[in-house]
């Protein structure tokens, strides 16, 4: 790819269509992965929608295939840009730059939803422990969740750890209760 010779990106490996896609981005490892195909098809779009889930890389693909479909599924299967027709070699260091940016700026949000859905169930599990803390051991709010503090700082575990064991162990009092 001429197109790159004084951009920060190198052209490292130009992978052949007759192996497998994902067998060569585990091999080489790139940074980002360029496709320039006519149409993109069914496994290819496997793959790609796997190496996004497993081992995420931005992904911009130059292609022919101009249908609402087809851009669709290259976008979920993990496609940065979809870029459409013939390009203008002075274009494609912006492209890059474009998808690399978008890329990361995705797995930014990405990593914060994870963040804050961990740290909601987190917090669930919490309220859950001190509300059976506060029913079987007749507690209040401070003197449940203080107990919990307690004893994570007291076995070096996470409070969300405590609370998770508590209620294993209160549920599994309460169900050897209803057997009695």
């Amino acid at each position: 790819m001429t197109a790159l010779g004084n951009s920060r990106y190198k052209v490292s490996h130009l992978a052949c269509t007759q192996a497998g896609l994902l067998k060569q981005v585990d091999e080489i490892q790139p940074d980002i992965i360029v496709i320039d195909i006519e149409s993109p098809n069914r496994d290819m779009l496997e793959s790609l929608h796997t190496i996004s889930h497993y081992n995420p890389k931005p992904v911009v693909m130059f292609s022919s295939q101009q249908d609402t479909e087809t851009i669709n599924l290259s976008v979920q299967s993990g496609v940065s840009a979809y870029v459409v027709g013939d390009i203008d070699p002075e274009r494609v260091k912006p492209i890059l730059d474009a998808a690399v940016a978008r890329f990361k700026a995705f797995h930014k949000l990405k990593n914060e939803l994870d963040d804050t859905k961990h740290q909601l169930e987190s917090r669930k599990s919490i309220d859950l422990a001190k509300r059976l803390l506060m029913k079987t051991n007749k507690m209040s709010e401070e003197q449940a969740f203080h107990s919990m503090r307690k004893t994570a700082m007291d076995t070096g575990q996470k409070l969300e750890d405590v609370a998770k064991t508590i209620v294993s162990m209160l549920r599994s009092l309460e169900q050897g209760h209803e057997h009695d």
